[in-house]
């Protein structure tokens, strides 16, 4: 993957001074684990399984009014932070405000927030609705059955990775979120490998 150099324009980003453009970062998760729990999201009856790969939320809806500046401060917040492992291990939900069974990091918790924090700032600055709670979700607004059944099948699962890297999105005209940089942690201008 070649990065964009600072300032190039991103197609379908809008200009500095537009509306502004719905803003996501995420921890992507490596082969094979990530399709191992889509695998399993799927046979949970979740939808959504086929066209989200399993992911950790670092922001979403963050509205950037400058792309520009919202993608040098992500590209900044990546560089100075370090790699780290992440431990997920059982299952917990966030019923009944939302309808969400998730997979709980056990390690790694702290970084992901220190990394949120720092991301949702400056131009990603925004108000959201709920604490952030680091999280990978395994079923969204199903029937409580299959809820519950989430609960109990995943409740002994427990997986390790490395985090080395954060991917910067782009909520799309279509209504889709579209990749725009993957970047290394720790690393200036460097794609991950």
């Amino acid at each position: 993957m070649v990065l964009p150099e600072p300032l190039t324009d991103i197609p379908g980003a809008p200009d500095p001074g537009d509306e502004g453009v719905s803003v996501g970062v995420v921890i992507p998760l490596p082969e094979p684990l990530r399709s191992d729990l889509r695998a399993v999201r799927a046979s949970l009856g979740d939808p959504v399984a086929r066209t989200i790969p399993p992911h950790i939320t670092l922001v979403t809806g963050a509205v950037a009014v400058d792309w520009v500046a919202a993608r040098e401060h992500v590209r900044r917040v990546a560089i100075g932070a370090s790699p780290f492992r992440i431990t997920l291990h059982g299952t917990a939900t966030f019923r009944p405000v939302t309808n969400v069974v998730f997979l709980k990091i056990t390690q790694g918790f702290d970084e992901c927030v220190e990394l949120h924090r720092a991301l949702q700032s400056g131009p990603m600055s925004s108000t959201v609705e709920f604490d952030f709670h680091p999280h990978l979700t395994m079923a969204h607004d199903l029937p409580e059955r299959q809820l519950d059944r989430a609960v109990e099948d995943l409740s002994g699962y427990t997986a390790e990775f490395p985090v080395d890297r954060i991917g910067l999105f782009e909520h799309d005209a279509d209504g889709l979120w579209a990749l725009q940089e993957e970047l290394t942690l720790g690393q200036a201008g460097q794609a991950p490998s």
